[in-house]
């Protein structure tokens, strides 16, 4: 049987601890002071049944007449106290006479016949139960304050830990403003707990994560534009050179050169986080027909359910085509994208995705297994997709081949 998801909370188990120390705490506590009691009890009984015992005795040899108290071989007498004392010993031991709580002690006389004096006992009797009850109920009392009081403190590390661990997801979702701000970091003088200490070091770490990552969104932003200009002159240049093999290669170079400086500024717009969409209502199925005609590529459009959604059309244009390049470029045909309704499948038949890209998505500048590109297309898809508020997943095929998934919100 699998424990429910709360039993294994911080707080669960700080409630668990807390009442099953006080139980044990107040059961042992209870047991010594129902012990101590109980032998003060008895044993002040017992030094007056003993007493009595002697009187008897001492009239009973005088030839004088019992009290009302005494008897000789009175039929409630407990049968092992009559035992003891007519083998020769004294003793004493608590019984019930005449329907009450009664402390007998026998002794011997005349031989084999016993001679018993009772004290009541039904005070000694009262007092033993009434301080059992006081100390049930003061247990209880007990747990159950020192139990709300453990609880109370426990939910308000267990909060702040909660709190932590929230802006910690948030992080890790790329809100890098994030921050816990626990009150105890923001006052030196007043000492400070681990919670505190995670909750600024998580702080601290945000923060230089924070840092470095706007250092290289600017040093990308300042790369693209830098190179801009000079691509643009060289692109120039490079149309005024006379045809032939070496001007062909020497284009292709200058025109890769400016879709990197390109998809490089776009990359460092969608960084920023300011991106808006200009919304308009598009037919999926029609959409998804004309990015791959506008591909030049041998793709195959499927339109299971066809939609309308309304979504910023060229954005939406630019992830499904860099999907079907990515496709193309690192996979093997038939290459197929498939329309049903809200969800857009783009399927190739190669050697699927890395394992690192299926675990955590595309990284730019990252290509394994001798593949062309820089990687930077399937990043910026993802940024687009969140800038249209849609999902974009990729899987690989049980069957093989790459399956990226896009779910339009």
């Amino acid at each position: 049987m699998r424990l429910p998801r709360w039993s294994g909370t911080l707080a669960v188990k700080a409630a668990v601890f807390i009442t099953v120390m006080c139980c044990a705490l107040a059961a042992l506590l209870g047991v010594l002071v129902h012990v101590s009691v109980t032998n003060q009890t008895v044993g002040e009984a017992r030094g007056l049944a003993l007493s009595r015992l002697r009187d008897a005795t001492a009239a009973y040899e005088a030839g004088d007449t019992l009290k009302w108290d005494a008897w000789v071989d009175p039929p409630d007498l407990p049968g092992s106290l009559r035992a003891l004392a007519v083998a020769g010993d004294r003793g004493t031991m608590v019984g019930v006479h005449g329907g009450r709580p009664t402390m007998w002690a026998a002794g011997p006389v005349d031989g084999r016949r016993a001679l018993a004096v009772e004290v009541d006992y039904s005070q000694g009797a009262r007092t033993i139960a009434g301080l059992d009850r006081a100390i049930l109920w003061s247990s209880g009392l007990a747990i159950t304050a020192t139990l709300l009081v453990g609880a109370f403190a426990v939910t308000r590390v267990t909060r702040r830990l909660d709190t932590t661990a929230r802006v910690a997801r948030r992080i890790s979702a790329g809100d890098l403003d994030a921050r816990v701000d626990d009150p105890l970091t923001k006052d030196a003088s007043r000492p400070q707990d681990e919670v505190a200490a995670v909750a600024a070091a998580l702080d601290t770490m945000a923060a230089s994560l924070q840092g470095k990552l706007l250092s290289e969104q600017r040093f990308t932003a300042d790369v693209a534009h830098e190179l801009r200009t000079p691509l643009t002159g060289l692109h120039a240049a490079a149309e005024l050179l006379p045809p032939g093999r070496p001007t062909e290669l020497v284009r292709d170079r200058v025109g890769a050169l400016r879709t990197l400086t390109e998809d490089l500024l776009e990359i460092s717009r969608l960084d920023t986080g300011r991106e808006t969409v200009e919304l308009d209502t598009e037919p999926l199925g029609a959409l998804a027909e004309r990015v791959v005609r506008a591909s030049g590529t041998e793709t195959e459009v499927v339109v299971r359910r066809d939609v309308a959604v309304e979504t910023d059309r060229r954005r939406l244009e630019r992830v499904l085509g860099n999907l079907v390049a990515n496709a193309h470029r690192h996979g093997r045909g038939p290459v197929s994208l498939t329309v049903d309704g809200p969800m857009v499948t783009v399927r190739d038949h190669g050697d699927g995705f890395p394992a690192y890209l299926v675990e955590h998505g595309p990284q730019r500048f990252r290509t394994e297994g001798g593949a062309r590109g820089h990687g930077l297309g399937l990043t910026i898809a993802v940024g687009q997709a969140e800038v249209l508020g849609a999902r974009l997943s990729f899987a690989n095929a049980v069957e093989g081949g790459a399956v990226a998934t896009l779910v339009l919100g």
